[in-house]
C-alpha cells in the first residue's frame, strides 16, 4: 500500500525538502573560486548566488559551513548539511555518497577540458534533488546567451 505525503511525489525519506522549505537550508561550501570564495565572513561566488536564490524561493534562511569536500560529504551523510556547492563536477568521486544534480553549466577544468558543474544533495532525497534541478533549469532558461 502506498502512503501519501503532504508534499507529493517524489518524496524524501528523511524529509529534507519539507524541513528546508520555510526553515533553514544548511549549505556546505568548498572554497573553489569563482564558484565559491569562502575566505570572507560570508561566502561569495556564482554558486553562492545560485544557492541564495534557491533559498529565497524556498523562503529559507541559510546556514553556511565552509570546509573541504570530504568533511562536507560526511556531514551531508549524517544529516548536518542539506546541499554542497563548490565547483563540483559530474565526474565527482562523491556520486556514491551524494545525489548530484544534472549539469547546470559548463566550465573549463584545470587540464583545459570542458567540465559539467553540479551541486550535491543528500543521497535518496529525491524531492530535494528534483526541486533544486527544477530551480537550476529555470535559471538556465532565464540566462542570456
Amino acid at each position: 500500500m502506498t502512503g501519501c505525503t503532504s508534499s507529493g511525489y517524489p518524496a524524501d525519506p528523511d524529509g529534507t525538502f519539507d524541513e528546508v522549505s520555510g526553515g533553514t537550508l544548511s549549505v556546505g561550501v568548498v572554497h573553489h573560486p569563482p564558484y565559491v570564495d569562502a575566505t570572507g565572513e560570508e561566502p561569495s561566488g556564482s554558486e553562492v548566488d545560485l544557492v541564495r536564490a534557491f533559498a529565497e524561493q524556498l523562503e529559507a534562511d541559510i546556514e553556511w559551513t565552509a570546509s573541504g569536500e570530504e568533511a562536507l560529504m560526511t556531514a551531508m551523510e549524517s544529516g548536518d548539511v542539506d546541499l554542497v556547492a563548490g565547483g563540483l563536477t559530474d565526474q565527482s568521486p562523491w556520486s556514491s555518497t551524494a545525489s548530484l544534480t544534472r549539469s547546470y553549466a559548463e566550465a573549463t577544468g584545470p587540464d583545459g577540458e570542458t567540465v559539467q558543474l553540479v551541486l550535491a544533495v543528500p543521497l535518496g532525497e529525491n524531492q530535494m534533488l528534483g526541486e533544486l534541478e527544477r530551480f537550476l533549469d529555470e535559471q538556465h532558461e532565464g540566462a542570456t546567451p
